[in-house]
């Protein structure tokens, strides 16, 4: 049986100290939109075309962590709620058609809109609702829930009719609201699970805008649309192929009009050739994106048990040199902590540069490196980095980590492994220093801030580190209903992690979105993972 996590919050909220206040943070980003105010009006119609670069291993939406999945997949299914693309990082209904939270934050009832049908014509109710959430709470014995973790508040859930699920919790959680819009949390047929709960990791029978067709391996992933969908009108689309391909192939496809869009991100040379070839016949979007790479120490392995050690390393690297040298050929463009550039809780550069491994002057952060170092016995310091076989980013990343790390006098060897036996090094601690990334489907402390939580409690936490202050504050910022407050809770979070250095963001990447004019009804946001149910979109040809 794979191995299941359960981030014991519950626990780690004893370490608290009382009386703080909840309620959630607003984000200000204004989502650029390839929909223009003087469109006209939606036409039905066509087929969209886009490209995926990877494809899903299975079909189980609560097990899957990666956008490949979620491109070809998420139009089949509805979630409770969903993230507003227009409006990011707001959420509306899906299946929801009003929602209301109680006083004391603790419960969340929602009425679902009237008849939903399931692919196969049998009506969705609130058991279907219940039955998936259990799902991702207590899986069953074979089922992986990648993101159980963030549920840990839910005590109970009530169906008291069939349009009505009441979630009762434990404790109030800042995220919660978003955390019921996750684009993962598919809702399933409970008959379906009742006979089988492994049933959608080869099965797909949803009740989203678009039915299955077919799966070709290696090739595409087709869907139709549904006639009898819940919402009037939707989709706009007869129905779409997600095509299996990268690189030079993405660019051609929308050069020659075979591609519409590709929706994770483009390499900059990808868009300059694409805007030089194609000129106003090609949308090209841009924002910081909720993606970074980091530098992770293993905090159980000496000499990276040291903290002297793991700090010097952060402070070797110029960040602020590297972003300039690496936006041109990456993704990676920005110089950030734990939440992401441009997010209203991201520290200001004023602030940032305070932190060790952020000072704007490079030679004096690598002389207090050396001295770290010698201080620690470890001038002659030799070990192995760890990286993913990916060619962009992560191989010119390494470049530049062990380049900047020579300058303290610092010998590093690479070992890039296939992604899986990357991913792999990671989960196992299999390794002394590694490369990994992170980001999540929407921006919150609570996602952004837990592979800093001790290993004990957050299996994404690969440094294999233990430090219940950063574990007291995780849970601080969770359940505080005070904006400003979080925010405070955040920025002591952020020094101390920052400082400690069991792992550090090294850049944050930069979303680029090409799409063909053509294309409306889609907004780009800084996530990857969110809005590709395509009910709103639509072709002008």
């Amino acid at each position: 049986m794979p191995k299941r996590y359960l981030f014991r919050r519950k626990r780690v909220a004893e370490l608290l100290w009382p009386g703080l206040k909840l309620a959630g943070v607003a984000a200000t980003l204004a989502a650029l939109t390839v929909t223009a105010a003087a469109d006209p009006q939606p036409k039905h119609g066509g087929v969209l075309n886009f490209a995926v670069d990877a494809e899903p291993s299975n079909y189980d939406c609560h097990a899957n962590i990666s956008f490949a999945f979620l491109h070809p997949v998420a139009p089949h299914y509805s979630t409770l709620l969903k993230f507003d693309g227009e409006d990011y990082p707001q959420v509306t209904g899906d299946l929801a058609e009003s929602w209301s939270v109680s006083a004391d934050r603790l419960t969340y009832t929602f009425k679902l809109r009237p008849n939903i049908l399931f692919h196969d014509g049998t009506p969705l109710t609130s058991a279907d609702i219940k039955a998936s959430y259990e799902r991702i709470i207590h899986p069953p014995e074979g089922v992986v829930s990648a993101r159980q973790v963030y549920y840990a508040a839910i005590n109970a859930i009530d169906t008291p009719d069939d349009r009505t699920v009441v979630f009762h919790l434990r404790w109030p959680e800042a995220a919660m609201l978003a955390n019921f819009a996750s684009p993962w949390n598919c809702i399933y047929s409970a008959a379906k699970l009742q006979q089988d709960p492994l049933y959608p990791v080869t099965h797909i029978l949803g009740t989203g805008a678009f039915t299955f067709v077919e799966h070709v391996k290696g090739d595409h992933w087709t869907g139709k649309r549904f006639d009898k969908y819940f919402l009037p009108g939707r989709p706009y689309l007869d129905g779409y192929v997600a095509h299996f391909m990268t690189g030079a192939k993405v660019v051609q496809g929308l050069e020659k009009g075979t591609i519409d869009a590709e929706f994770r991100s483009m390499t900059p040379e990808e868009r300059d050739q694409l805007v030089a070839a194609m000129g106003d016949k090609i949308y090209i979007g841009e924002t910081p994106w909720l993606v970074n790479l980091m530098v992770v120490f293993n905090a159980k392995q000496p000499p990276f048990d040291d903290p002297r050690v793991r700090r010097a390393l952060s402070l070797a690297i110029d960040r602020w040199h590297a972003a300039e040298s690496l936006q041109s050929t990456t993704f990676l463009k920005f110089v950030g902590g734990v939440m992401r550039p441009g997010f209203a809780m991201a520290t200001p550069e004023a602030e940032l540069t305070t932190i060790p491994g952020f000072w704007h002057d490079a030679a004096a952060s690598r002389a207090e490196a050396k001295r770290l170092l010698a201080a620690a016995g470890q001038s002659h310091l030799a070990f192995t980095l760890t990286n993913r076989d990916v060619p962009v980013p992560y191989k010119p990343a390494a470049d530049y980590l062990i380049v900047a790390w020579k300058e303290i006098g610092v010998t590093v060897s690479q070992k890039q492994l296939n992604t899986k036996d990357w991913e792999g090094a990671l989960e196992k601690h299999n390794f002394q220093a590694a490369i990994d990334f992170g980001g999540d489907y929407f921006d919150d402390p609570t996602l952004q801030l837990a592979k800093y939580v001790s290993s004990d409690l957050s299996p994404s936490n690969y440094a294999d580190s233990t430090d219940r202050f950063l574990d007291s504050l995780y849970v601080g910022q969770a359940v505080t209903t005070d904006p400003r407050e979080r925010a405070r809770i955040v920025r002591e979070f952020e020094q101390r992690a920052l400082t400690e250095a069991y792992a550090v963001p090294f850049l944050w990447y930069n979303r680029i979105v090409a799409a063909s004019t053509a294309m409306k009804g889609w907004h780009l946001t800084p996530s990857h993972y969110i809005q590709q149910d395509l009910t709103e979109v639509w072709l002008d040809k």
